[in-house]
């Protein structure tokens, strides 16, 4: 039956850690989405306005990002965009994996480490996966044939 646990939560760790992967991109629409509903709730909107404002605010992020990214043309105008995402997702990467890496090893030292090389590891998935998300150049840019 140890052997079973074990199994299983290295199952579960390695799920986790691919969510974790997977929804890196969004973490700046839950945050923009959560603190939005927060806001609505303390002036008074109540839950079902709280979480009909946050959807909104989250959704509206993402909308935003998107339409930014595909008619934004400069590389150095791209760049921040791609940040304000990246960026949300690093800290969610250091995070987590440090929210894991705490239960694994008594150093502080290699704990906050390993949530560094976390957190670098999440924030390149998030901009891979970002990178996706932008329509490629026109078919006349590139390199010029002789």
């Amino acid at each position: 039956m140890i052997a079973v646990s074990i199994l299983a939560s290295i199952a579960a760790i390695g799920v986790i850690c691919c969510l974790l992967f997977y929804l890196a991109v969004y973490t700046l629409l839950l945050f923009a989405g959560v603190t939005a509903g927060v806001w609505a709730y303390g002036t008074g909107a109540g839950w079902l306005g709280a979480i009909a404002v946050g959807v909104v605010a989250g959704f509206a992020t993402l909308l935003v990002g998107h339409l930014l990214l595909i008619f934004v043309k400069p590389l150095w105008l791209r760049l921040p965009i791609a940040l304000a995402f990246v960026v949300p997702a690093a800290v969610a990467g250091y995070h987590a994996t440090h929210g894991i890496v705490k239960h694994t090893m008594p150093s502080e030292g290699w704990q906050i480490a390993f949530s560094v090389v976390g957190a670098i590891v999440v924030a390149i998935t998030a901009f891979a996966r970002l990178a996706t998300l932008a329509p490629p150049g026109q078919p006349g840019q590139g390199v010029a044939r002789a």
